[in-house]
């Protein structure tokens, strides 16, 4: 039985805890090395960040410019050479990585042209030392660059899953999210996807986009599903601060009827995936059920011994996240950029926040509870030596009183399918205060 008054269900994409607004300056810019001392290194994740895009969306938040000009992206890729070699030298050759899984985003990593997707391809390989043909690698990709030449490169360089961010097969309802784009062009990049042969293709799909409704919400659903792509994933409008839509949102369109709008089309999503084969793994990502398995941890690039290279990369160990500066005003954005390109010296952390035991423990249960799975207790036990009940037990009660957690007995803590509807309303409960305040006191710029 519901007890407790249900909060506002579109709150905060918990993507990676604590969020980047939560990081600050580290006074003492510790180098890598002594970051990376004694850290693990027998099942790393590498993720390289190209912050350029051919666009910017109205809806993105993302670190990210429009265009590259004088040659940016080829002094962009000669930073994250730098970067890596620095990052390289930091872990030290008594024990050689091992990279369990890679992936490239951003940004728009198919921004590249051929030619310098084998450039990236190659800092990866050659001086990080990930084996790219033999680990799951995930590419970023939109419709526009979604070319012959750019899928050859990554075809023949090993990638096992590409995502393409279609967002709406509906033109009127790209042109309202300001992505200007056609459904031919959209269908014509999926073609060319498939014929490229990577064997996993993500379609990322967009509702609450205004005039969207439940008839062209279903027409984007099965435009999608008649690529029987393996993933497809679907995600809330969000229209955030600095963002195109922000510009000329309507203060009421944050109203509850939005909200109803949005939980209705994303029931509709659910079921309408669930009833064509899928399997739902989080509130987003739905897997078709015959896909073909790619791995443990094929993509997760939000899992401790996380190793980003690039200007809007986060890299994690288990006592500190570190990065560079974070923006979403374009202007901020090109100056960040500038500073990156411009930089010699790679060989300390420059933004970050340190890693305690309770905010692992706070990461570790929002990385299992947001999941279709769940949290094994057993799991979170032996890593934490407590009990998430006697941890969290508020807020693990609360949800029960609102019948979001699933009767999964003592050895699991499952959402309800009404729980996983409400995962950005659920996430930000388990931040702790101090990443609450930090996060309320970011200046956004």
């Amino acid at each position: 039985m519901i007890t407790t008054a249900l909060p506002r269900p579109y709150q905060h994409y918990v993507y990676a805890y604590p969020h980047k607004t939560a990081y600050r300056p580290l006074p003492d810019r510790p180098s890598l090395r002594r970051i990376w001392e004694g850290e693990s290194r027998s099942a790393l994740s590498l993720y390289l960040h190209i912050p350029f895009c051919e666009v910017r969306c109205g809806f993105c938040n993302l670190f990210t410019r429009v265009g590259a000009p004088d040659d940016l992206t080829g002094r962009y890729l000669d930073a994250l050479t730098r970067q890596a070699r620095a990052t390289r030298a930091a872990l030290g050759e008594s024990i050689p990585p091992r990279f369990a899984n890679a992936a490239f985003g951003g940004g728009t990593p198919t921004f590249l042209d051929a030619g310098e997707l084998t450039r990236l391809c190659d800092i990866a390989e050659e001086i990080m030392g990930a084996d790219l043909r033999a680990i799951p690698l995930s590419v970023e990709a939109s419709p526009s660059t979604c070319t012959t030449d750019r899928l050859a490169v990554l075809a023949e360089r090993g990638a096992t899953r590409l995502s393409l961010g279609v967002q709406s097969f509906i033109d009127a309802e790209a042109r309202a999210a300001v992505r200007p784009q056609r459904r031919a062009d959209v269908e014509a990049a999926l073609g060319r996807a498939r014929a490229a042969r990577i064997p996993v293709l993500n379609i990322d799909l967009i509702y609450g986009i205004d005039g969207q409704t439940a008839a062209t919400w279903r027409q984007s659903l099965d435009a999608a599903l008649a690529w029987r792509p393996e993933e497809i994933y679907l995600y809330p409008l969000y229209v955030r601060p600095l963002t195109g839509l922000a510009r000329h949102a309507d203060p009421a369109v944050a109203d509850r009827d939005w909200d109803r709008q949005r939980l209705a089309r994303y029931a509709e999503g659910r079921d309408h995936l669930l009833a064509h084969g899928y399997d739902q793994v989080s509130m987003r990502m739905f897997r078709r059920r015959d896909a073909p398995p790619q791995g443990p941890d094929d993509y997760a690039c939000q899992t401790d011994g996380m190793i980003g290279l690039g200007c809007g990369a986060r890299s994690y160990t288990s006592r500190l996240h570190y990065s560079f500066d974070y923006a979403v005003d374009m202007r901020e954005v090109r100056g960040i950029i500038d500073t990156y390109v411009a930089t010699g010296d790679f060989g300390s952390a420059v933004h970050g926040r340190v890693i305690d035991g309770d905010e692992a423990a706070r990461r570790h249960l929002l990385q299992s509870l947001l999941q279709a799975d769940g949290l094994r207790v057993a799991d979170y036990r032996q890593r934490f030596g407590s009990d998430p009940w006697d941890d969290f037990g508020p807020q693990l009660h609360t949800l029960a009183d609102r019948g979001w957690l699933a009767d999964t007995g003592a050895g699991l803590l499952r959402l309800s399918p009404d729980g996983l509807a409400y995962s950005d309303a659920i996430g930000p409960e388990f931040f702790s205060a101090d990443v609450h305040a930090a996060m309320a006191a970011y200046e956004l710029r």
